[in-house]
């Protein structure tokens, strides 16, 4: 066989192993941001035009949160916070629009507490969604019902706001907040914890548009 059909070969078996092994990384990567984010990496897969523009928009917030030095509560501002919610919660009573509002305040406040840039709300959800990835989506929609109901008499929307904005709340303020990193925990866990079948239809349709 001539040396040529030989050398033909070789760079095929090459291209074939690295194509694998891209293939693998690809995969690894796939599994540790859905680990990592759970409920937001549909999310992003929803936003994103493709799905590898949906992982490294995870993985930059990813990046980012570990420039970010983040600090726990100390047990007195824990107090201090609990009881000032519970402050803001009587207030609803009387005021809804203003309970919101403060609501709103003692959350940036938590964060910045905890060490968390706040000027920028979709820079916060966007910080927040590396930690707690599970109610970061609670933060969106009590902001978004917190705008649609400024000026308004909607009651009702300012009720779901509080709620979607205490899930939050308690996620900032308790104990286990002093965790570290969810990747970190997970991978000493040994798995992701994560049911891949909830993605995997919307995974197909972006990767018709990759």
């Amino acid at each position: 066989m001539p040396l040529w059909v030989w050398v033909l070969i070789a760079v095929g078996v090459v291209l074939v192993v690295a194509f694998l092994v891209w293939q693998a990384m690809a995969r690894r990567r796939t599994g540790k941001l859905r680990g990592q984010f759970g409920p937001e990496y549909d999310r992003a897969l929803e936003d994103a035009e493709s799905k590898r523009e949906a992982e490294a928009e995870l993985a930059a917030r990813e990046a980012r949160r570990r420039e970010l030095e983040i600090r726990p509560l100390s047990q007195t501002a824990r107090d201090r916070y609990v009881q000032n919610w519970q402050v803001v919660q009587a207030q609803f009573v009387d005021d809804p629009g203003a309970a919101v509002a403060s609501a709103d305040s003692l959350i940036q406040s938590a964060m910045a507490d905890r060490g968390y840039p706040i000027e920028d709300f979709d820079q916060r959800a966007a910080d927040i969604s590396v930690d707690h990835p599970e109610v970061v989506e609670n933060y969106r929609e009590g902001h978004r019902l917190a705008l649609s109901s400024a000026g308004s008499d909607s009651t009702e929307e300012l009720r779901q706001a509080m709620r979607h904005y205490r899930a939050l709340f308690e996620e900032l303020v308790e104990p286990e907040a002093e965790q570290p990193l969810r990747s970190e925990r997970l991978s000493r866990e040994g798995g992701a914890g994560y049911d891949v079948d909830a993605t995997s239809r919307k995974e197909g349709a972006l990767n018709e548009r990759s």
